[in-house]
């Protein structure tokens, strides 16, 4: 049996990161979750993760620097990562992929879409 992919899960909102984590839970990922953006660091600096969701406006450090800093440090050895915001994420493409993100999904989204981008996303992971 092939080992399961472990999703780090970062949102401020307790309700919307419970949310994530049961579903990706249940459809047989591994789930670790933050609340904010130092413990996000943290925690991707501590363990080995396969995709990472990341909200963007969060306490502490917000996503774009917890990604850069992500990539900056492990390089090609860094998670994948996917942005997840409120804002426009057609306007904000260009800090996405400077941040080291792979792709950002625009809130609300349908959990549907969001496990269909995070399977896509770690089928391109090596």
């Amino acid at each position: 049996m092939a080992d399961r992919k472990r999703i780090l899960v970062v949102d401020d909102d307790p309700d919307l990161l419970d949310l994530l984590q049961m579903d990706l839970a249940h459809h047989g990922y591994d789930t670790l979750t933050a609340s904010n953006g130092k413990d996000a660091l943290r925690i991707a600096m501590a363990e080995k993760l396969d995709l990472i969701l990341l909200d963007v406006m969060m306490p502490n450090l917000d996503g774009y620097h917890v990604a850069q800093e992500i990539t900056d440090k492990l390089g090609h050895k860094a998670p994948t990562i996917i942005i997840i915001t409120g804002r426009d994420t057609t306007r904000e493409k260009g800090i996405v992929l400077l941040s080291g993100a792979h792709e950002a999904i625009q809130k609300p989204f349908l959990m549907e879409k969001l496990r269909e981008r995070v399977a896509a996303a770690l089928d391109c992971k090596p």
